[in-house]
Parts: structure tokens; sequence; C-alpha cells
């Protein structure tokens, strides 16, 4: 997904030592579960989830994503009408701008995220929705680093779990970094793919993340693998630090094109996000 928008003031080497440290230490963020070495050879243990049974999003676990600048989150909301938790599901919904005199807006759409509240280090994640499908819809489940280990975007790199566009019948699965975006070197190795999908019914859309490799999956089934590879730039693997999870039901932007709003309102239903080590 990239994040469009940020200027990215950190190239060099030198750079990123002197502009670019890290803003947080682990030390100070408890929530962080960093997967002990070894443990991935080891039989998998559920070390977090969240299960949409409660009355309201758990403020424990989840941030509703506020507005941004980006293509992926300027229609986002916090207000209530884009949220709905009904049946042990949370549904994340776009629709239209219920009062545009408050907010010019057209449209508004809602989204979760972890920042603050939980982050892991290697592990598998598991989320299982169902999506919806409408002219401008762009449901995603991607992570983000949680600490700036290397300075700001693209330099962290970015997860993307899965990405749907439109009324396509395949999702996306992608990484992002300096290396792949600002260097160019999204063949070396490839840095994506993609996998088909029945958006209409429930799917689990996940990864496993591993030292030198993250594996996409769907339904349980590996779908793309975007190994670490050795003798190329070094900011080819910005994943060996703790990184948190966003899901979100966003519309528009250069990629999707622009929203039908006839369609809408259009939701992403989640039933349940599991992370295990």
């Amino acid at each position: 997904m990239k994040i469009t928008n940020i200027l990215i003031s950190c190239f060099a080497a030198s750079l990123l030592l002197s502009a670019c440290s890290v803003s947080q230490k682990l030390s100070e963020k408890p929530y962080v579960i960093v997967q002990k070495e070894g443990r991935e050879a080891k039989k998998w243990k559920l070390v977090w989830e969240d299960d949409f049974d409660g009355n309201e999003i758990d403020s424990t676990k989840w941030s509703r994503i506020p507005k941004g600048e980006s293509d992926w989150n300027k229609h986002m909301s916090t207000l209530d009408d884009v949220f709905r938790l009904e049946n042990g599901s949370l549904y994340l919904r776009g629709i239209n701008n219920p009062d545009t005199t408050k907010d010019p807006r057209p449209f508004i759409t809602g989204g979760i995220w972890s920042k603050n509240k939980f982050a892991f280090q290697y592990g598998r994640i598991e989320i299982r929705a169902k999506l919806g499908s409408a002219q401008g819809a762009w449901p995603a489940m991607w992570m983000l680093a949680e600490l700036d280990k290397y300075g700001k975007y693209p330099l962290n790199g970015e997860i993307d779990i899965m990405e749907h566009l439109n009324y396509d019948t395949i999702i996306y699965q992608t990484t992002h970094s300096h290396y792949t975006l600002n260097l160019g070197q999204k063949d070396n190795p490839p840095h994506g793919g993609a996998a088909t999908v029945n958006s209409n019914e429930y799917n689990v859309y996940g990864l496993s993340w591993y030292p030198d490799k993250i594996v996409f999956q769907l339904n349980g089934k590996d779908t793309f693998t975007y190994p670490r590879v050795d003798g190329v730039d070094k900011s080819q693997w910005p994943y060996d630090q703790p990184f948190f999870i966003l899901i979100d039901q966003q519309l528009g932007g250069n990629w999707v094109g622009q929203v039908d709003q006839s369609q809408l309102p259009v939701e992403m239903e989640i039933d349940w996000v599991k992370v295990y080590q």
C-alpha cells in the first residue's frame, strides 16, 4: 500500500545515524512481544487475539484510525457511523458522509490499528474476514513499524497482508521499503504477489514472519514468499523490528480509482484476529 505524500529526508547511512535515530526504546513498550531466538522452529503458540465479542471496540488493543493526508487515510473517520459491532464481528464501513456541513468530505471510512497498544516481532498473524466490494473500495490489512528503528517511512518498511480493489477476484500481498520504493528494487527479489479469492465469503488472511523471510498465506496455504537477501543494500530487510497491525476499509485513491458513491455503503466484516509465536 505505499504511503504517499510523505517526504523522505534520510537516504544515506550517515544521515540514518544522525537524523533518523530510534525515537522510542523497546524497554518503554511493554506491550511489544518479541519472539525468542529459535522459537520459529517450534510449535506456534497463541500470544494475542481479539474475537470482537464485546459491545465496544477493545480500547486496550485498538484505536480508531484518525484522518490523515495520504490516499489510504484521507477519508478515515473516528465517528461511530463507520464502526459496528454485531454478532461477534466488527464491521468497518465506507459510507456517504451523513453531515457535510461539519466535514466537507463526500464519504468517510473506518479503520483500527494497534499502534502503541500491541506490536510483535516474528510470528504468525491470521485475520478471518469477509470483504465488501464496490467501485473505489480498498479494504486492507497491513503492518507498520512500531519504533522507527531506521527512520521515517519507508525506511522501516511496510507489510501488506492483504489489499483488495473494487470487485477484483484477487488480493495483493506486498512488501514496501526504501529498497523497493526509493531504490526501485521491486524484482530483486520480487516484492509482492497476488492470490485468487472469493471476496463474498469468509477467508483467513495471514502471514508467517521469520528472521529470514515473510511467507504470505490465504486460508492456511502459502501464496508468496519475500526472502531476506544477502549481498544487496541493507534497506532490503527492515523487517527485524516490531510491527503493529492496521485493518481498514479504505475508499478511493490513485491505485483503486474513483469511488461510485451510489454503491455505498460498503463494509469489511472482521470475525477475529490472532497472533502466534
